[in-house]
């Protein structure tokens, strides 16, 4: 927590300059985390076939149940830095160890549920007879991780709040090396097998919640901010968090549908699916990252009164939406010749992706403004609205991408359904944000 997050409205700094030093860093932590399933892919691979399906089901089961409490990280941010932006660290520092208890409490929750049902959790993900074992094992001993990559969740929305984002960038790239020597010493060195590459995760992960902890509770000390569970502080982050856990769920949803949707299609169009989504999600870090200064600067500018700040703010962001979606798009189709046989040499798949591919990257504009006014509208505390309107965006949405197989079109138009869901949420989002609701100032929504 460094001093120059000292408590002052404000100032009228040059928007890019702040904008940038807070989203790069933010992208680089985003795409460190994916990069903890990858290495423990490539380790477990060299075991044999069947446990690496085990730990594909168990890794699917965790990045759910991680995945849909990303609320902890979101609402902190906005709560922490309304309170930066109001110029009371001690009250900044006290909310986010707020967000830090409730993400232990949910935490222990979650392990109590998973330890005595990951054989099942495993059969319903559709595990083979051989790659059950190897899921139950890894997910059993992974899960013990939860309480810690919760609490990285939370102290990563504190240190946002506090617009500091290189802190979490350290301790991702830290963690990930971390994660990468003690996999291959645990599973190879130790013998340990697939239970090597689980531990090496939790031990990775619990590393890097208590170097979050330490600079929180630095801060906390310096700033006279009490450490204790407030039983009526995490009352109101759980309240704070539902309906951008609505809004998750609901995200979440759509995804689980276009997959169906394109398994029902055959092998084939599921295959160029997983390469197309694997691509989306990696363009959707990029503009996540924007969203993430979002959340940081309009927080801040609402806790200090600053509502025309807010504004410009807001409205320089919609443009660097825009430049990096037209900029994402046009790498997509310049480079899809490079990255897309890297991928696969099938050209059945090939010929079925890329049609579906460049609907994509036209799309990419649309996407950078929707991941900028999402993270304003969470940096706003707005997340009632956010909630309802994703859960309209799953109702649209829903029925357009089910008919695709009746109606045909394919794998194109799966993803003309996506661009639609995306469509939708523009426009839910464009119109609140044009009406000014989501302007609230003061230290607290």
């Amino acid at each position: 927590m460094t001093q120059a997050h000292t408590a002052q409205p404000p100032s009228r700094r040059r928007p890019d300059r702040e904008i940038i030093a807070l989203a790069v860093p933010a992208f680089g932590a985003l795409v460190a985390e994916p990069l903890f399933v990858m290495v423990d892919s490539a380790i477990v691979g060299h075991l044999g076939t069947p446990q690496l399906a085990g730990l594909a089901v168990a890794a699917a089961l965790l990045t759910t149940a991680v995945s849909v409490f990303v609320f902890l990280a979101y609402a902190t941010t906005a709560a922490v830095a309304r309170q930066v932006g109001a110029g009371d660290l001690a009250s900044a520092i006290r909310q986010g160890m707020d967000g830090i208890w409730l993400a232990l409490l949910i935490g222990a929750a979650v392990v109590a549920v998973t330890l005595p049902l990951a054989p099942w959790l495993v059969d319903i993900f559709g595990a083979s007879d051989t790659a059950t074992p190897y899921a139950t094992t890894y997910l059993r001993i992974s899960s013990l991780g939860i309480p810690a990559m919760l609490v990285v969740l939370a102290a990563t929305g504190v240190l946002r709040g506090l617009q500091d984002t290189r802190t979490p960038l350290y301790v991702a790239i830290g963690g990930f090396a971390a994660n990468g020597a003690l996999n291959a010493g645990l599973v190879y060195g130790a013998g340990l097998g697939i239970a090597g590459s689980a531990w090496g995760t939790v031990i990775a992960q619990v590393g890097m919640a208590l170097v979050y902890l330490i600079v929180v509770v630095r801060g906390a000390r310096r700033h006279g901010a009490s450490l204790r569970p407030d039983a009526a502080g995490i009352r109101a982050s759980a309240q704070a968090g539902v309906p951008l856990l609505i809004r998750t769920l609901s995200l979440r949803a759509v995804l689980m549908i276009a997959t169906a949707v394109a398994a029902r299609l055959g092998d084939t169009d599921i295959a160029a699916h997983q390469i197309i989504l694997s691509l989306w999600s990696l363009a959707a870090f990029a503009l996540d990252a924007i969203a993430i200064a979002g959340q940081a600067i309009i927080g801040r500018y609402l806790g200090a009164d600053d509502a025309k700040g807010a504004r410009e703010a807001c409205r320089r962001m919609v443009q660097w939406g825009i430049g990096s979606g037209v900029v994402l798009g046009v790498v997509i189709v310049l480079a899809r010749p490079l990255f897309v046989p890297l991928f696969t040499g099938d050209t059945s798949v090939q010929d079925t992706l890329l049609p579906a591919l460049l609907v994509v990257a036209l799309s990419q504009p649309i996407s950078g403004v929707v991941f900028v006014l999402d993270g304003v509208l969470m940096g706003a505390g707005d997340g009632r609205y956010l909630a309802w309107a994703m859960v309209l965006t799953l109702a649209v949405f829903a029925p357009a991408a089910l008919l695709v197989p009746t109606f045909g079109g394919g794998l194109t138009a799966l993803w003309g359904a996506m661009t639609l869901m995306m469509a939708v949420r523009l426009v839910t989002l464009w119109m609140r944000m044009r009406s000014g609701r989501w302007i609230v100032t003061g230290a607290t929504r």
